[in-house]
């Protein structure tokens, strides 16, 4: 698959449909068919502290798009950041992009949500073209993290249709031997399935790790 974005020189343009879901769901399948290294939801756990420090890192690309200062990056500071970036996005890329990851719909993309925007590009863009572009944002030093991040949803997802149910979850959870497990994994689940569809996409994971992690409640106490 393509990349979703592409250089203002570059020959090739990158697109993506409206149903930005779907492309996710079809990089995630891709990178599935790699497998993951991960060998049980405890070593996921294990990670968290090294995780929240790499997303710390993430402040300082989060306040480059942030020209105004007010905590939120608005459609257009992502615009004129990725412009910057001499990134080429027409203006229903951006649009889905903005909608995929202003999760709460203020029309403001707050950090937790940014850093979730940053792990979309990650995935989203495997071409080797991209390479450019993913150290234009910042990625290289935050590669680990995200790939991190795509190996954990990949050992969740047992079946590798791109989501995560709540038995792959049990599933998962499970093979820690605790008594405790499966009380733990449909919490889990539930901490995860946002729209309560009983399934989790990797962009449901990924808001529910900021939060395991902390980032959200450092936020709060920040504002």
């Amino acid at each position: 698959m393509g990349g979703v974005f592409g250089r203002h020189d570059s020959h090739k343009r990158w697109i993506y449909g409206t149903k930005i879901e779907n492309k996710i769901v079809e990089a995630m399948q891709k990178r599935e068919s790699k497998g993951s290294s991960v060998k049980s939801f405890n070593t996921i756990i294990l990670k968290f502290p090294k995780i929240d420090e790499s997303f710390r890192k993430c402040k300082a690309i989060f306040e480059q798009f942030d020209e105004d200062s007010n905590g939120v990056i608005d459609r257009e500071e992502l615009k004129n950041s990725f412009s910057k970036l001499e990134i080429s996005i027409t203006e229903e890329d951006l649009n889905d992009l903005f909608k995929a990851c202003d999760v709460n719909e203020d029309m403001g993309v707050k950090f937790s949500e940014f850093i979730v925007l940053l792990c979309l590009v990650y995935l989203l863009t495997d071409d080797p073209a991209a390479l450019h572009i993913k150290s234009q944002i910042g990625l290289p030093d935050l590669e680990a993290t995200f790939e991190t991040l795509v190996d954990a949803f990949v050992f969740l997802d047992k079946n590798k249709d791109g989501y995560v149910s709540k038995s792959e979850m049990i599933e998962a959870v499970n093979e820690s031997r605790e008594r405790s497990s499966e009380r733990i994994a449909i919490k889990r689940f539930e901490e995860m399935d946002w729209d309560k569809n009983g399934m989790v996409s990797f962009k449901e994971f990924l808001f529910a790790f900021t939060r395991w992690v902390g980032i959200d409640d450092k936020e709060d106490e920040e504002a």
